[in-house]
């Protein structure tokens, strides 16, 4: 992906919460904002408010979110689109670690990604 491909790199961050309302009330004491409750299949998302193009993010509570061990997850911007850049993730020593899933409401496609230093890594495009 070359710059003028994308216009960021970093497409979204989910930063892991055993206990979402006590994250929530941490967040928002200390970023003085309100948080936006979502539900995301079987997780559950409390979103830091953001206005379009800024990069958007949440807590994230869910099976796969292990507060201390996963830490945030940074979602990259796959151009041209996530088909075409998790394919290339095996070949370049990865691991893909989940299937695509779809976000409500015309928002994309994402997955989550292994790299080849263990970090886990999500991938975000729009198609």
């Amino acid at each position: 992906m070359t710059q003028t491909e994308a216009s960021k790199t970093i497409a979204w961050f989910e930063i892991p919460a055993a206990n979402l309302d006590r994250a929530i009330g941490f967040y928002e004491t200390i970023c003085n904002v309100r948080l936006r409750r979502e539900p995301m299949g079987p997780m559950e998302l409390a979103i830091f408010p953001y206005v379009a193009p800024a990069t958007g993010g949440a807590l994230a509570k869910g099976e796969q979110f292990k507060p201390g061990e996963t830490g945030a997850i940074v979602y990259l911007a796959a151009e041209p689109d996530l088909a075409t850049v998790t394919a290339r993730v095996e070949a370049a020593g990865g691991k893909v670690l989940m299937p695509p899933v779809t976000i409500p409401n015309g928002k994309g496609v994402f997955t989550l990604i292994r790299d080849t230093e263990g970090n886990t890594v999500g991938l975000h495009a729009m198609r």
